[in-house]
């Protein structure tokens, strides 16, 4: 028979970087944008998934809903998943580029605390020192007055706005970790498809509804704004493409190792384009939640190497 042709080597950890570099562009961009609120933003992002969705939903014939037994769980996937994006849309818009990427990449360590409480996963020693060293660098980022003083510096705006980005980012983070939660307990019984397609529907809903509420739905004044939106929307979409791409030809360790690029390129970014020097409690906090989630990472990454090996035997 014919030889299958060889992967190539890395190519899934390139697909990684590549997928980091996307997101981190979005982020700036979302940055640059001026007159619109990033519940809007958000909304925006749901409509460029549910046309990028649709196809593969009709082409695979999963239906719309489900699995009757799995839809709630689909249902609060979504909710849990579209909160989290909308907040960290939010973080993004009021501190410091930074900041707000260093804080979500806490997300592995609040999984595994998570999957501790409702899915009865191990949760050792080692679990809790990484989700302490997580809270330290949230706790460097934020800054608190009662601990470090009513002078800040190196922050943008009012403090104010900077601890409202702060717990928006830290339940963005939350939140996150939970759809984790979630989807590991449906499994592979409903198609990833279906599962983005309830994210960007829920997440539609939710935003109209809020936007109506707030009195903050308009069309973009600058047609800078909008081609910044719509960019927007590629990359996310891009970013999420090459993600599901890395996932698939390369073990979860070595992509969640290579995704702490993305603090790399905000860091890289926020200097170079948002005139932006971090702080070195900035860059203390970041060496803390990246070794909290890469130690985190690699010690799931060996647990799997680990029973693969038992199964073997």
């Amino acid at each position: 028979g014919t030889k299958k042709k060889a992967a190539c080597p890395g190519l899934g950890l390139f697909y990684t970087v590549l997928s980091a570099f996307l997101f981190s562009v979005a982020s700036l961009f979302l940055k640059k944008i001026e007159d619109v609120h990033s519940v809007e933003v958000s909304a925006f992002r749901c409509v460029f998934q549910m046309a990028f969705v649709l196809p593969g939903l009709i082409y695979y014939k999963t239906g719309f809903l489900g699995p009757k037994g799995k839809r709630i769980f689909l249902f609060f996937r979504g909710f849990l998943g579209s909160s989290a994006m909308i907040l960290l849309y939010y973080a993004f818009q009021v501190m410091p580029l930074a900041d707000a990427t260093v804080i979500t990449f806490s997300s592995p360590v609040f999984t595994s605390l998570l999957a501790w409480i409702f899915l009865k996963e191990k949760y050792s020693i080692w679990d809790l020192l990484f989700t302490l060293f997580a809270i330290t660098g949230v706790v460097l980022i934020a800054r608190p007055p009662f601990l470090f003083g009513s002078n800040i510096t190196g922050i943008e705006g009012s403090y104010t706005d900077h601890l409202k980005g702060t717990i928006a980012a830290i339940t963005s983070t939350v939140s996150a970790a939970s759809t984790f939660v979630i989807l590991r307990k449906v499994g592979k019984s409903v198609h990833y498809f279906l599962s983005i397609w309830y994210y960007a529907v829920i997440g539609l809903i939710g935003c109209v509804i809020a936007l109506f509420v707030m009195n903050e739905w308009r069309l973009p004044y600058c047609g800078k704004d909008r081609v910044l939106l719509i960019l927007i929307g590629l990359l996310g979409l891009g970013g999420q493409i090459f993600l599901t791409k890395a996932l698939q030809i390369e073990k979860a360790g070595p992509v969640a190792i290579m995704k702490t690029m993305d603090v790399v390129f905000a860091f890289i970014l926020q200097i170079l384009f948002l005139n932006h020097l971090p702080t070195w409690w900035t860059v203390g906090g970041a060496l803390c939640v990246v070794a909290s989630s890469s130690g985190t990472a690699i010690r799931k990454w060996r647990q799997s190497l680990k029973k693969a090996k038992q199964n073997e035997i």
